[in-house]
């Protein structure tokens, strides 16, 4: 199976890729996400829970980071299993800048076994791309409100709020967790 996609986000490539690096932005963005660990610097492991038609089911995988070219690309290789079923599979993200803020883009390639690969493709695909919506809109939200957030203290203090640079490992494994995620989901 394979998801592509782009979001634009009105805000700096760099900023966007700190805060794909934020695992509490992460956690939150991920639909269902209850834990999101890191077991080396390029090793994540995740565990989700979600409703998928009269389902509910819990998701674990695991999550390795490759090729790693900050804040410009990544390739994030991910399995996971619930009782319904596994998957595993790749994505590549890639941020470009563009007039007014940055273009995120996706392509993911997986491959699912299981209960959840009775489902229609078709139906795997159209949820596949709901998650991704939902992720991608969550985390647009969070990384707006903290940008708004940082401004109103610069404004307060009169002074600039210098902003630590995150592990950008953690938004590999975020984004891939998330693609993974929705596959599952919808092939449930």
């Amino acid at each position: 199976m394979k998801l592509t996609g782009s979001y634009k986000i009105n805000l700096e490539k760099q900023k966007i890729w700190e805060a794909l690096n934020d695992p509490e932005i992460l956690k939150q963005a991920i639909p269902g996400c209850e834990e999101f660990n890191k077991k080396s610097d390029t090793e994540f492991s995740a565990k989700a829970t979600n409703k998928i038609g009269p389902f509910n089911a819990t998701f674990s995988g695991d999550i390795e980071l490759k090729d790693l070219n900050p804040p410009n690309s990544y390739k994030i290789l991910g399995s996971g299993n619930s009782l319904v079923g596994f998957a595993s599979g790749e994505a590549e993200v890639k941020l470009e800048d563009t007039e007014n803020g940055t273009n995120l883009i996706y392509s993911v390639e997986a491959q699912v076994g299981g209960k959840i690969a009775q489902v229609g493709s078709r139906l795997i695909d159209m949820t596949a791309k709901k998650m991704a919506d939902i992720f991608f809109g969550k985390f647009s939200e969070l990384i707006s409100s903290e940008k708004n957030e940082s401004s109103e203290i610069a404004e307060s203090d009169d002074q600039k709020v210098s902003v630590s640079k995150m592990n950008y490992r953690y938004l590999t494994a975020v984004v891939v967790l998330g693609i993974f995620l929705i596959y599952w989901m919808f092939l449930k």
